[in-house]
């Protein structure tokens, strides 16, 4: 009978714990007669229904059975309980979780009483799970469990740890928010005092970020945060030489490697910290390293949570931190360079503006002494002086204008900056007067064949400007916009609009690039790579607009499309009630500086090329009527003169023009043109000018074979050793400084044009040697062949056959002599420049044909297959092109012959003709390849290459720059060498 009733209490029991995993077969064998539950079979139905439901789930769920809340768990729970498992099966959880227990009780009460369901996400709950309180978070479900009867007798909780989810969030969530703490941060110490503030103390209860000094002695506690000031953990200094008691810093610099440390609480004693109050026993230092990554900038001291396990993504964490502090610094330093730089570059320019300043208060007197005294000579010999006279003192008396005004400009500068200068607001027809100072531009920009817009309507409303600082405003910019318009208009307009008074001055000239733009009112910056009529200018007259627009209370505002225009505006605040009551008078104490309309103007014509006034174009050549230095370089002697300043060039052309003929531009760009059309002997060249400069000029002759040894001198404004050693050094002949004399300039120019005259003799008679030794060389064996075969027909004693054979070796060495003559004539005819070639349509299609059959013969006895290629739109039509047929049929007869010779028998040699897109300029390549180029017309090419390519012995790379020299011969084997 015992027997048997063991047996059921067995099948119950299985019956109960069916299935279950680990706890299931747990269950099944603990002895629950020694629990609050009693025997299984003792437990009622509803009882043993619950146990089985939540052993037989995959979720983790935990029954708490009764009034002490007995504790039933499944496998899924199991980590939940860790250290407190097995111990835990069956016991009130009042002694299981007596941690949390004065929550989580009434907790339990309160869903017993009422039945109502408590339901929480993401819930701390510290746990002792390992041996020590840990952080952990739980998203839970407490439910009540009834009985048969429909009273709760129990709780059921469904339950998932979530610890590992809420500790990343909440780490990400922090680095996040120190990428951005930092952005603000304009120096090391704040970087790392903001990186500081960020970290939340359940990750990092404290932290410390030391800087190491340059010398790497030392290093300085710059932030901290979870430390009062006065802790043993954080000293302010720490001694980097040597390994001292607490934060082993030395290794880590040394190392440069994290480093964990244990003992925290041995060496400093217990730290209360938040957020739980309990010291941290371990902290973990990092190096940060500096922007360039070559050395520890600081040093950060972490320390770790006593309630969270230090394990790899744990260090991880405090790494991705250490980097971030390491960008946040890096970032400000950053800053930090800029702003010195900034504050460099703004000294530099306040230093530039005070030394101007300076200077131009000093010019002024003389200034004074040179313009009146020049203003009373030129009125009282007006009818006495020769015109080159009066010119001379126009010149004089312009160009002191221009300096003049440059000098009241700066002063103005140094005045605004002061603080002395007082601007006398007056209530002014604005439309009027701004009308009057565009109009006195009018013939100006009308000469330029540009159209002047003017459209000021009256203002019902005068508006309180100081005059003179406003004819500066509207003289400065449109002079700005003349200067780089070439076509179209130039608009002035001025409008009312709302509460202000709108200036636009709007041109269709070159237009300013994007990046250029937010510069474009920065003093002494100018618009580099830009069409200019001339690079003439301080770069201030902008920023002095600028400045003197904020005198007035307005704005001026800038907006540009490249190739399209810009427009300037300016708006200036109506009434008076901006401006200060105490300059609203008739007198002010030190008014801007004015000079009026006329500098403006006059410099402006000036800039006109003289074609577009009427007068003589700017490469037109100056007569030569004068005495000359020397009658070998005088009459034939070509000088270009390229200055983009009128007055200038016209000084230089007529002091040259004495003794040579001289050409002049006035730019780099219609230099280039004007060499083309007619080489010079000599140029002589500014270096600051528009479209193209003056080294660029001279960089384009020296890489052009033709043109590669015209002397070039070089005039600049820049003085100093430097500034003459660039130009040499870029291939100059000489370089002269302005002022020059008259005398310096003139004798340099006959100088140079000696020396290039002596190098052309010498030249020539290399030419002659080198002429004498290929005739003579290559002469010398024909005329042996021909002499021996002549005295051997005159004996007589020759067959017929030996006779016909002589005489066909006469023939051929006779021809050979005689394509030799007819070639070095060629070359003397070209060298000398006396070769004239006759420009007509050419079918280069029928005339390569013509060629080719010619030669043939001797490509076959060669055993050498000649084969014409082309692509499908070249071969369906005939190729032609202005030229000179017998030249090209020269020309390819030379290239055929030249392949024929050097390709070994059974070889081949291509020949392909195509026209070529007028776009695309005629290249070459391994092969030779002709290219020839024509006017365009309805059945003329633009272009046409012939490409010569044979399988023969080829070049030599070391060769090949020398290939296309006279009497250059390459060194090729015996068996095929060239002649």
């Amino acid at each position: 009978m015992d027997s048997l009733t063991e047996r059921k209490k067995d099948a119950l029991a299985m019956n109960v714990f069916a299935g279950g995993g680990e706890m299931g077969e747990l269950m099944r064998s603990h002895d629950w007669s020694q629990t609050p539950l009693g025997p299984v079979e003792n437990w009622s139905p509803s009882l043993r229904i619950s146990v089985s439901t939540i052993l037989a789930s995959r979720f983790g769920s935990v029954l708490f059975w009764g009034r002490d809340y007995i504790e039933l768990y499944n496998d899924a729970t199991v980590f939940i309980h860790a250290v407190k498992h097995p111990k835990a099966l069956g016991q009130p959880a009042r002694e299981n979780w007596a941690e949390i227990w004065d929550v989580m009780g009434p907790m339990f009460d309160q869903v017993m009483t009422t039945g109502e369901v408590f339901f929480d996400e993401d819930r701390l709950w510290p746990l002792f799970r390992f041996g020590n309180l840990e952080e952990s978070y739980f998203t839970f479900c407490y439910s009540p469990v009834r009985d048969e009867t429909g009273t709760i007798v129990a709780v059921l909780s469904t339950v998932t740890e979530t610890t590992k989810q809420v500790i990343s969030q909440r780490r990400l969530t922090m680095l996040r928010e120190l990428a951005t703490a930092g952005t603000g941060a304009k120096t090391l110490r704040s970087a790392c005092l903001a990186a500081a503030d960020t970290l939340n103390p359940y990750d990092v209860p404290f932290a410390l970020i030391y800087q190491v000094n340059l010398q790497g002695n030392s290093a300085e506690l710059v932030a901290s945060t979870g430390l009062p000031p006065e802790s043993a953990a954080a000293p302010p200094t720490i001694n980097l030489t040597e390994h001292l008691s607490g934060w082993s810093l030395v290794d880590v610099l040394q190392s440069r490697e994290a480093q964990l440390v244990t003992d925290v609480v041995d060496c400093f004693g217990s730290l209360s910290v938040e957020p739980w109050g309990e010291s941290p026993h371990s902290a973990f230092i990092l190096p940060i390293l500096s922007g360039n990554k070559e050395q520890v900038e600081c040093l950060l001291v972490a320390g770790i949570s006593p309630r969270l396990e230090f394990n790899a993504e744990y260090r991880s964490f405090l790494e991705l931190v250490a980097q971030q502090v390491e960008s946040s610094i890096a970032t400000a330093q950053s800053y930090e360079q800029e702003r010195q730089r900034a504050e460099a570059l703004a000294e530099l320019d306040r230093a530039k503006t005070a030394f101007f300043s300076n200077v131009s208060h000093e010019f002024r007197t003389p200034l004074t002494l040179i313009l009146n005294p020049l203003e009373q000579v030129i009125a009282q010999t007006h009818s006495s002086l020769l015109p080159e006279q009066r010119e001379q003192l126009n010149i004089v008396q312009r160009n002191a204008m221009r300096l003049h005004k440059l000098v009241n400009t700066l002063l103005d500068f140094s005045r605004i900056e002061a603080g002395r200068i007082q601007a006398v607001y007056e209530p002014t027809d604005l439309a009027a007067f701004t009308a009057d100072l565009a109009s006195v531009f009018r013939s100006a920009i009308e000469t330029a064949s540009l159209q002047l817009i003017v459209d000021c309507p009256p203002l019902t409303f005068p508006v309180y400007v100081d005059r003179e600082m406003w004819e500066k405003i509207v003289l400065n910019l449109i002079s700005n916009a003349f200067k780089f318009t070439f076509k179209g208009e130039i608009a002035v307009s001025l409008h009312p609009v709302g509460d202000k008074v709108e200036l636009k001055i709007q041109d269709t000239g070159t237009g300013i690039a994007p990046e250029e733009l937010p510069r474009i009112f920065e003093r002494f910056h100018r618009v580099r790579g830009v069409q200019v009529r001339s690079h003439e200018g301080s770069g201030i007259g902008l920023a002095l607009v600028q400045e003197l627009v904020h005198l007035h209370g307005g704005t001026v505002e800038v907006a540009s499309e490249v190739g399209v225009g810009t427009t300037f505006t300016v708006s200036l605040p109506t009434g008076s009630s901006h401006l200060p009551t105490e300059q609203i008078s008739d007198m002010g104490t030190l008014v801007s500086t004015s000079v009026g309309a006329a500098p403006y103007v006059e410099e402006a014509q000036r800039w006109i090329p003289q074609e577009e006034q009427g007068s003589r174009g700017a490469q037109e050549s100056v007569d030569t009527r004068s005495s000359v230095l020397d009658t070998r370089t005088t009459r034939s002697a070509r000088v270009l003169l390229v200055d983009d300043n009128a007055d200038m060039r016209d000084y230089v052309a007529r002091l040259l023009s004495k003794h040579w003929q001289v050409k002049a531009a006035n730019n780099g760009a219609a230099a280039l043109a004007a060499v083309g059309e007619q080489p010079p002997d000599l140029v002589l060249t500014d270096v600051m000018m528009p479209e193209m400069d003056g080294f660029q000029l001279l960089s384009a002759l020296r890489a052009n074979p033709q043109t590669k040894g015209i002397p070039i001198i070089l005039l600049s404004a820049r003085a100093g050793e430097e500034a003459a050693i660039e130009g040499l050094q870029a291939g100059a002949d000489d370089y002269l400084i302005k002022p020059f004399s008259a005398r310096e300039l003139v004798t340099r120019v006959d100088s140079h044009l000696q020396m290039a005259r002596l190098r052309s003799e010498l030249s020539s008679n290399r030419f002659k040697d080198e002429l004498i030794a290929t005739v003579t060389h290559e002469l010398h064996t024909p005329l042996v062949s021909i002499l021996g075969w002549t005295r051997l027909l005159r004996s007589s004693q020759l067959d017929r056959t030996t006779a016909i054979r002589a005489l066909d070796t006469i023939e051929r060495s006779a021809k050979n002599q005689a394509k030799l003559i007819e070639d070095l004539l060629d070359i003397s005819t070209i060298i000398s420049g006396k070769v004239c070639l006759n420009r007509e349509p050419v079918k280069l299609t029928f005339l390569l044909k013509e060629v080719i059959n010619t030669i043939l013969p001797d490509a076959k006895a060669k055993n050498i297959h000649i084969v014409e290629l082309s692509d499908a739109t070249s071969a369906q039509r005939d190729i032609s092109v202005l030229g000179d047929d017998k030249r090209l049929q020269q020309i390819i007869t030379k290239l055929l012959d030249n392949a024929i010779k050097f390709t070994s028998k059974g070889g081949r040699v291509e020949v392909r003709l195509d026209a070529v897109d007028p776009s695309a300029s005629p290249g070459g390549g391994a092969a030779q390849t002709l290219g020839v180029n024509a006017e365009r017309s309805r059945s003329i090419d633009s272009w046409a290459t012939i490409q010569v390519k044979d399988t023969g012995i080829g070049i030599s790379a070391d060769f090949l720059p020398h290939v296309f020299e006279r009497f250059t011969q390459a060194e090729v084997p015996s068996t095929a060498r060239r002649k």
